[in-house]
């Protein structure tokens, strides 16, 4: 069934485009809204025949279920809207805010179905038992295990966090709808009335999918950094140009899935024409955007590679960096010949959280220079917070 509504519907659809991620989005939805609001009808009448708590609450997660559809759809139209004055870099961040919605909703049910179902276990009620409840509920675990597969597969394809959240939705409603099965048949069989204890499980599985479901949508919007493939894919990519040394200072920012604006600094022979650095820069910026779809601003940083001096002033900065603690690199080093001194300048970069602070670093790195010149050598140094696992030339 998912391969015929991708074929019927999404064949002719680039995933990696705007209007293709609204046409998936849409047909999540509106398959989503269908399905739900049939099992939602269907678990209401035989929950209120059968006056049965947990077919209620798994009826009342359905009809949450259909509201987080439509969600979804609108989530994914606005998501597609071009930029504007107020919006530069787009609104595909709006899938994120859609996801935070579609989670918050979830918590509120769940919620409601706790309570509800603490009652039940205080006032216990004889249900009714009917094989057509049971064949209803049995349906509803087939079609809800569809749909999180159905989700997962869409998801898979346009790299959506909304539609990994309700997948995962959709399965946690297949091990709920399970659930209340077996305190169906269990009742009717052993006369052992769990219902209410069923409805709490069921809410507390809600509470908890919907707890994880914002944080991982909450991470986007906070700024969350990107993969370390997709810092691996910008690096890698920019070596593969002539001339190009080194890469540093990569910041990558997500303004939505499949939205990236980065900015990297390059190192360059210093012998080599500016224009031509120029060319060779600008063909890179095209390329990233034609190939990638990542909007990428890089800046020249001219590298001396012929001075014996400097080559070796920079193998001793080395060697004690590497002293003081290995997974410090370095770059953009030069070196200013005074009267009295030489100052070697340079980029140190350190992880977010590292164990030092920066001016403990800097005074430390600072006495071993000076060390290391005999009074005669002193640093000036940058500290540079690393925004993703990149090497540096200097390694």
């Amino acid at each position: 069934m998912t391969k015929f509504i991708k074929k019927l519907f999404l064949s002719s659809r680039d995933c990696d485009t705007p209007s293709g991620r609204e046409a998936y989005g849409r047909v999540a939805g509106i398959t989503g809204i269908i399905c739900n609001l049939i099992l939602s009808g269907l678990k209401f009448l035989v929950g209120s025949i059968s006056n049965s708590i947990s077919i209620i609450a798994d009826a009342t997660n359905n009809i949450s279920d259909a509201g987080s559809s439509v969600v979804t759809l609108i989530g994914f139209r606005l998501s597609e809207k071009p930029a504007d004055e107020d919006h530069p870099y787009g609104h595909a961040r709006i899938e994120y805010v859609t996801g935070l919605i579609i989670s918050f909703l979830i918590l509120h049910i769940g919620f409601d179905i706790f309570v509800d179902s603490f009652k039940k276990i205080i006032n216990p009620e004889e249900s009714v038992f009917s094989w057509v409840t049971v064949g209803i509920l049995a349906g509803s675990i087939v079609v809800k295990l569809w749909l999180s597969l159905f989700n997962k597969s869409l998801a898979k394809d346009i790299k959506s966090k909304t539609l990994e959240a309700t997948a995962i939705d959709s399965r946690n409603d297949c091990i709920s709808t399970a659930a209340v099965l077996f305190a169906t048949l269990l009742s009717h069989y052993t006369s052992i009335n769990l219902d209410g204890y069923i409805g709490v499980g069921v809410a507390v599985m809600i509470i908890v999918s919907g707890i994880n479901l914002v944080k991982e949508t909450v991470g986007p919007l906070l700024g969350q950094a990107p993969s370390k493939e997709m810092y691996e894919k910008i690096e890698s990519g920019i070596l593969k140009y002539e001339n190009v040394l080194g890469v540093h200072d990569l910041m990558v920012h997500s303004y939505g899935p499949g939205s990236y604006f980065a900015s990297a600094h390059i190192e360059m022979d210093a012998k080599i024409d500016v224009l031509v650095c120029h060319d060779i820069m600008d063909k890179i910026e095209r390329d990233f955007k034609a190939q990638h779809n990542i909007h990428l601003v890089v800046h020249l940083d001219p590298t001396i590679l012929d001075c014996e001096e400097t080559n070796e002033l920079k193998e001793v900065v080395r060697k004690i960096l590497n002293e003081i603690d290995p997974i410090i690199t370095f770059h953009d080093f030069r070196v200013v010949v005074g009267e009295t001194a030489k100052n070697v300048l340079f980029d140190i970069v350190v992880p977010p959280t590292y164990k030092y602070s920066d001016s403990e670093i800097t005074e430390l790195i600072k006495n071993h220079v000076n060390e290391a010149g005999n009074g005669n050598l002193y640093a000036v140094i940058v500290v540079d917070r690393s925004y993703g696992t990149l090497k540096s030339e200097e390694e």
